[in-house]
């Protein structure tokens, strides 16, 4: 009887288990428009930091106030467009976990970038690895987290091309990092937006 209980007990912990990594995922789907914002912001902050510059995205105090002006524009934005979304909604324990590791990974950028890009000691190829570096480990713990194959997926991508922007030359490590941002933020934010979507459609059939 108690090995029968025991395993009875067991099977509804995991069951419980997949169901809040479910709901850690759908309550994630909801911030699918956060990966799209900060694609169109590296995107952004990349053409107005190499304008002029032949590719170099870091090439002075020009391409410092670049990035910061947009990194701290993309951070309000998020913020106000995340708390009017996010009103009436119900946190998870597991969606809690994530956006806290997004926002400590979010404010480390934020403070660290800034400063390393107007002291003049960050360059183009150190900067694609270290973002890259970062945002992959961000996107493998999120990833790993809810169990999520295609941002485990992304991650690769990111630490790849962090590996890949440490050779070549500055525009081709520019060019490395346009292409993750628009596989790994744009591609994956409108791919969790469409899941966003269909499970909101699945929801009010059945309501």
């Amino acid at each position: 009887m108690h090995e029968e209980m025991s395993e009875r007990d067991l099977n509804e912990r995991f069951a419980l288990i997949e169901a809040m990594i479910a709901e850690g995922r759908r309550s994630t789907e909801h911030w699918g428009w956060v990966f799209v914002l900060w694609g169109v912001m590296y995107a952004v902050a990349v053409s107005w930091a190499s304008w002029g510059a032949g590719g170099e995205m870091l090439s002075g105090e020009h391409s410092a106030l670049a990035w910061t002006v947009t990194m701290f524009a993309g951070a309000g934005l998020t913020l106000v467009i995340g708390m009017r979304r996010g009103r009436g909604r119900k946190a998870t324990m597991l969606g809690r976990a994530v956006t806290s590791m997004w926002v400590g990974i979010g404010i480390s950028m934020l403070v660290v970038f800034p400063a390393l890009g107007f002291s003049g000691r960050l360059g183009t190829h150190s900067f694609v690895a270290l973002v890259a570096a970062m945002l992959g480990a961000a996107n493998a713990g999120s990833g790993l987290i809810l169990r999520w194959k295609m941002q485990v997926a992304c991650a690769v991508v990111w630490w790849a091309a962090a590996a890949a922007a440490c050779f070549g030359t500055a525009a081709q490590a520019s060019m490395i990092f346009l292409t993750a941002v628009f596989v790994c933020q744009i591609v994956f934010g409108v791919y969790v937006m469409v899941k966003e979507s269909r499970h909101a459609r699945g929801g009010l059939a059945h309501a």
